[in-house]
């Protein structure tokens, strides 16, 4: 080993003693030689006990395990802690701005385990709220957590939209482009990209545009490859641009927006597209006997079998939905009042808002006590006689606790207009005790809606094993709507489950689990997953009406 690789991992047996709360000076006198063997120049590797303990800051224990470190690369006290350590937790370290000490409060009292948990808390405002932190630290936490994932390779779809809808613009300037679209996965809005495509119709050399871009971006490793010019932008993101003629644009958007399951299942059903000059798309799926079938749904799913038979569904906009259910206030742990919350849905045009600010078991988010709801419920009332005709729904977001109970008993359930029921604590379960607790819940007669179902934080955490169909078939024996999470890190439930759940009559509810105003937005997201999953306004439950979703918040709840 180097020196700087040995400095490294006494270092790193200083902060993981710190920790789990070691003792504090020999935590000291292991960061002090890292810090000196650090700048030896002399190699340390071969050198004998004796001849290491000679070592300013480097007394006899510490010389023990430079030698065992510099034979084995570890030592025993080192690969203890790192074996009590979840992962997760570990790699917290890289976060700049937490030290040991923060993260030993966030591991052991905000129950976080890894960097996406931690930006997920960070978005919800509820590092900010803990105890010597800061809004500060939070923005700084959340900038440098950002920072990591970019580095990853992976994104989230809601990162590249705005920044590829800025690139197609400069790209478009180009003087040698004559058509361009967006392709590929961020086309289809895949909710995970690990690149954005473009297809570009262009008159003469793909150097000369290789040329406009080096000049207007100087990106990294810009290469063309034939008809495809790839590069870097802003130093982490791939781009990658398939270049064609206009008279093949059409049919190389087709070809390069489609999957591969798309392609498999035109295949296999004989309807693979020949068209060399299409006018358009819509040319192409309907010269092998098909309905236009919309970029999103392109997955390799039924969307071929639906097109055959002309009974594609009429794929939800973002302009149908009526109301915005599911958000939270700074009466647990949002950004916003009550009232700023209500002013801003509604100055958006919307008809109605839920409130679900978090339930008493959730003590980490600010949980609603019972005196608590009663003081939001006269707030509301009062605020819906000013904002009339718009009306804020009486919601909680009810956390579903171990045994599958909801928090609170019926002498508070019945004070609201509708739950919102989720899975927040003890997130590591088997498929079976997940089940038990969803299926319980479902069961609740006060259970409104499903809410987040696997509990997954895209890139960050994978949601709890859950039995889809089983989950799916309950909800619809017991009339319970089932939501879709529209924060871009959760996207819960995963559009792949959406035509089961259609199929079993089951409604959806496009969610923003909203804790800021600006939250109300994260609804676009939402939109683009359930039209991934074939979601019509029929099938949405925040579709309808101020009128319908108030009588049917009446008709649900027992009497």
């Amino acid at each position: 080993m180097t020196n700087e690789q040995i400095a490294e991992k006494l270092k790193w047996y200083a902060d993981l003693s710190e920790l789990h709360d070691g003792n504090p000076f020999k935590i000291k006198s292991y960061a002090a030689a890292s810090f000196r063997i650090d700048k030896l120049l002399e190699p340390l590797t071969g050198k004998s006990i004796i001849e290491l303990e000679k070592i300013d800051n480097v007394g006899k224990s510490v010389a023990a395990k430079v030698f065992q470190l510099a034979t084995t690369g570890t030592f025993d006290e080192l690969s203890e802690l790192e074996q009590k350590t979840p992962v997760g937790v570990q790699q917290l370290f890289a976060v700049k701005g937490i030290g040991p000490k923060k993260i030993a409060y966030i591991w052991n009292n905000l129950g976080i385990e890894s960097p996406g948990e931690l930006l997920y808390a960070c978005n919800e405002n509820r590092l900010a709220q803990a105890k010597g932190f800061g809004v500060k630290t939070q923005d700084s936490v959340k900038q440098s957590i950002e920072f990591l994932f970019a580095n990853a390779h992976k994104f989230h779809y809601a990162k590249l939209e705005q920044l590829a809808n800025e690139l197609f613009d400069a790209l478009n300037e180009f003087d040698g482009i004559t058509n361009l679209s967006l392709t590929g996965t961020i086309r289809r809005k895949c909710e995970v990209l690990d690149e954005v495509e473009y297809c570009a119709a262009i008159l003469g050399e793909e150097n000369d545009f290789a040329s406009y871009i080096s000049d207007r971006f100087n990106p990294d490793e810009l290469a063309v490859n034939g008809t495809e010019i790839t590069f870097r932008f802003n130093q982490t993101i791939p781009i990658k641009i398939y270049c064609c003629s206009d008279d093949e644009f059409y049919n190389t958007l087709f070809e390069t927006t489609a999957s591969a399951a798309h392609i498999q299942k035109l295949k296999q059903q004989q309807r693979l597209p020949n068209v060399v000059e299409a006018t358009s798309e819509e040319d192409i799926y309907a010269s092998v006997g098909l309905s236009f079938i919309e970029p999103e749904m392109r997955e390799g799913f039924n969307e071929v079998t639906l097109a055959h038979a002309n009974t594609l569904p009429q794929l939800i906009e973002l302009s149908d939905l009526k109301g915005i259910l599911h958000n939270h206030s700074t009466y647990s742990d949002g950004l916003n009042t009550l009232e700023e919350m209500a002013v801003y849905a509604k100055q958006l045009g919307y008809e109605y808002l839920g409130i679900c600010d978090h339930s008493k078991a959730a003590q980490y988010a600010g949980g609603l006590k019972e005196e608590e709801i009663e003081k939001q419920h006269r707030e509301i009332d009062v605020l819906n006689q000013k904002l009339g005709p718009f009306k804020i729904f009486k919601g909680i977001e009810c956390d579903i606790l171990g045994d599958g109970s909801l928090d609170y008993g019926e002498s508070v359930w019945k004070t609201f207009d509708f739950m919102v029921a989720s899975v927040h604590s003890n997130l590591k379960m088997t498929e079976e005790k997940a089940m038990s607790r969803l299926l319980r819940a479902i069961e609740n007669p006060y259970c409104t809606i499903l809410g987040h179902p696997t509990g997954r934080l895209l890139l960050m955490r994978e949601g709890y094993p859950v039995d889809h169909k089983k989950m799916i078939d309950a909800c619809a024996a017991n009339a319970v709507v089932i939501e879709i999470n529209a924060h871009p890190y959760r996207l819960d439930l995963d559009w792949r489950h959406i035509d089961y759940a259609l199929n079993k009559g089951v409604k959806l509810s496009i969610n923003p689990d909203a804790h800021h105003t600006k939250g109300y937005h994260d609804m676009h997201f939402g939109v683009c997953v359930a039209r991934k999953g074939g979601l019509s306004k029929e099938m949405c439950f925040n579709a309808l009406s101020l009128s319908e979703i108030d009588s049917y918040f009446s008709k649900r709840k027992p009497k």
